[in-house]
């Protein structure tokens, strides 16, 4: 079984680290690159790297999730785009979803679903 390929958006380098770590360690995936801002995230995913899922924080070094899902829109990546925040209000998951996220899951309270989420990414059809 091929590995579901994820990039990680994430500003902190702990946490961005762990959650490497705990998806490679628990779902068939690969964590094939990370960035820490909307410019370092679009230059990697612009470049061709393939890329089945991007998994986005809200708040960045610079920029935005939401920056970064509305510059995804409008170049048409396919990879899946899912969101995982602190801030994970109503608003929060309204805009992430209307910008083209498949899920918004809450760091506090998801990171089970997200793990459950990517490996059904994961599964082959």
């Amino acid at each position: 079984m091929t590995a579901l390929q994820a990039f990680i958006v994430e500003d902190n380098q702990v946490i961005r680290e762990n959650l490497a770590a705990a998806l490679e360690e628990l779902v068939p995936l690969q964590v094939v690159g990370q960035a820490e801002d909307v410019p370092s995230a679009l230059g990697w995913l612009d470049s061709g790297h393939p890329c089945d899922v991007v998994i986005i924080d809200v708040f960045l070094r610079e920029g935005s999730g939401i920056d970064l899902l509305r510059a995804l829109a409008q170049r048409e990546h396919r990879a899946e785009r899912v969101v995982l925040t602190n801030y994970a209000t109503p608003d929060i998951r309204r805009r992430c979803l209307e910008l083209g996220a498949s899920q918004v899951f809450d760091k506090s309270s998801d990171i089970e679903a997200l793990v459950a989420y990517c490996a059904q990414l994961a599964r082959p059809n």
